[in-house]
């Protein structure tokens, strides 16, 4: 029967931006597509909603909304007499639409864990060839454009830069699901002021106060929300989940999988063709990651069943972070009461008692420069313009070493 479908251009209603207007009947397709519907159930923040109960939107919602300020931008930037086709409208919708259709369950989290091959980047692209194939081919320009291959460079600039309406819409949402005001951006005041200047995205003047906000923003929000330590906490208890379920396996233990899961820890799948490989993925979400980890809390393995309780009750690593590396006889005196007072073996230890680092910075001056515009055809880096801020401060990376331990040896 033929699946008829009227009324394609719907009108979503936006907690963030109010009413948002699906741009075309192209797009409404892919947006129907199981593909893309699967990013219903993948949330944007993963474990952030151990900290911030609020942060449980989904990457389905940030995309649209990055669809929406991506038509905002456009709109301006047409006002303003740069010619862009309807044609060009449309693809560099579809290239933000599925710039996030490669992440897997808790997105950043376990990018690699299941999937050791590809990085998000790289699956999101596989989805849009394999998209374009279903589509007969038009989303051409779309990937062009994604993988700014196209002649217009500044249209890639609007799905990826240090200035894209990926990261309008991921801060001034996540503030908003996270209740963080400093996260708050003004997306509406920033997009008035992009311009075009050879073929690159420019800010005009006028507009360097929202970018230097923007910035600072991007900052406080990692160290307040991305990088809380208690996500970081929670984010390597599930990383070590998986880490002894593939340890277990390598050791030949009968460890409960569902079909996809084992169709990625089995070495069966390395001839699989990128079709299958896609289409298996994509069954994948957050919800069967839990499946799991109910599953898990109950088997045999000491170290796997209470790794999965803990997270499942949300009984997290105690956490220390500094700027300096810790001292090798702190990290030795907690894995000696560890060993003594919770009776885990050497070998057992690393899934309790470890040390990292993390790190970011908010600016970089190395990538693709956030360039301002002034009237008399200077074009000058954000760094140098901003009379206000410590530019070099928030383009420094800053990295924080992080030890983690149970909380039972305190």
């Amino acid at each position: 029967m033929k699946d008829i479908r009227l009324n394609k251009r719907k009108i979503v209603n936006d907690p963030v931006y109010g009413f948002i207007n699906i741009p075309s009947d192209l797009i409404f397709d892919l947006i129907e597509h199981p593909y893309f519907q699967r990013l219903r159930r993948i949330k944007q923040l993963g474990l952030t909603e151990f900290v911030y109960p609020g942060a449980v939107h989904t990457r389905f919602q940030h995309t649209l909304g990055a669809v929406h300020l991506v038509d905002s931008a456009l709109s301006v930037l047409r006002a303003k007499g740069f010619e862009i086709s309807k044609e060009e409208e449309e693809a560099v919708s579809i290239a933000i639409l599925l710039h996030d259709i490669g992440h897997g369950p808790f997105s950043h989290t376990l990018e690699q864990a299941i999937v050791e091959k590809y990085s998000h980047e790289e699956l999101s692209l596989l989805y849009m060839n394999e998209l374009n194939t279903q589509y007969n081919g038009k989303l051409d320009l779309a990937i062009s454009i994604f993988t700014n291959q196209y002649r217009k460079k500044f249209l890639h600039q609007l799905v990826s830069s240090q200035l894209d309406m990926d990261r309008l819409d991921y801060l001034r949402r996540d503030s908003f699901y996270t209740g963080v005001s400093e996260g708050v951006v003004s997306s509406d005041r920033i997009i008035k002021m992009l311009s075009i200047v050879n073929d690159e995205l420019v800010v005009e003047a006028k507009g360097i106060y929202s970018i230097e906000k923007f910035l600072i923003a991007r900052w406080l929000m990692y160290w307040q929300v991305y990088l809380h330590k208690t996500v970081v906490s929670a984010e390597q208890l599930l990383l070590n989940i998986f880490n002894r379920v593939k340890e277990l396996i390598s050791y030949g233990e009968n460890i409960y999988l569902t079909d996809e899961i084992r169709f990625f820890f089995s070495n069966s799948n390395k001839n699989t063709d990128i079709k299958e490989m896609l289409e298996i993925f994509a069954k994948l979400d957050d919800n069967d990651i839990f499946v799991l980890i109910k599953a898990w809390a109950k088997e045999k393995d000491r170290v796997l069943s209470l790794l999965s309780g803990n997270l499942l009750s949300r009984h997290l690593y105690k956490i220390e972070i500094q700027n300096d590396p810790f001292n090798d006889k702190i990290i030795k005196k907690h894995s000696d009461i560890a060993l003594k007072k919770l009776g885990f073996t050497e070998q057992e230890l690393h899934y309790f008692v470890f040390t990292d680092h993390i790190s970011k910075n908010a600016y970089s001056a190395f990538d693709d420069k956030i360039l301002i515009a002034y009237k008399n055809g200077n074009l000058i880096d954000i760094t140098e313009a901003s009379d206000m801020l410590n530019m070099s401060i928030l383009s420094k990376t800053v990295r924080k070493y992080f030890l983690c331990y149970p909380k039972e040896i305190i």
